[in-house]
């Protein structure tokens, strides 16, 4: 069985808790994920105080435009969208446009198509800006288009509350 709505909705629950209590505020920049981390987060009540909002970028021109994202990195047929480089220049973009602390951004591959040479369906990059470090991290989740989805945003969340736990402890 995949990740439920109820694991969803109590990540983001304990991630807005976590960075209310420590005064700290989060955006995202989604590809894959179509704005649904934005969307777990704002579920929940009392979201506003610590969400500043989020970039959909479902498009290469938006990353490039709002986000940031280099045109040799989006050219690069070794990297482009879903890789370590552009992974973090989203979240550090996203940190930039939105003026957050904590930024997640999430890009990759949730099929059923779109596979490409050493990027399989469920390949899916991560990245996370807390204050001024970040850093990228690949995963290969299993299941159809939904279930790569729902997975991503679960593992995003988790990202976003290490980023404020890291940020509150001064690490």
């Amino acid at each position: 069985m995949g990740v439920t709505d109820s694991e969803i909705y109590a990540a983001a629950r304990a991630l807005v808790s976590e960075a209310s209590a420590a005064h700290l505020t989060c955006g995202c920049a989604e590809s894959c994920t179509g704005g649904l981390v934005s969307g777990a987060i704002t579920a929940v009540p009392g979201s506003s105080e610590i969400m500043r909002g989020a970039v959909v970028s479902y498009a290469i021109a938006i990353k490039e435009s709002v986000l940031g994202v280099s045109r040799d990195i989006l050219d690069d047929p070794a990297l482009g969208a879903v890789s370590e480089p552009c992974a973090l220049q989203m979240c550090e973009g996203a940190r930039s446009v939105l003026g957050c602390d904590v930024s997640v951004s999430v890009t990759g591959i949730a099929g059923p198509g779109g596979e490409e040479p050493g990027k399989p369906v469920g390949t899916v990059w991560f990245g996370l800006c807390a204050g001024e470090r970040s850093y990228a991290e690949r995963c290969l989740f299993d299941g159809d288009r939904d279930d790569v989805r729902r997975a991503a945003v679960l593992h995003a969340l988790g990202l976003l509350r290490e980023g404020i736990a890291k940020l509150s402890l001064g690490n």
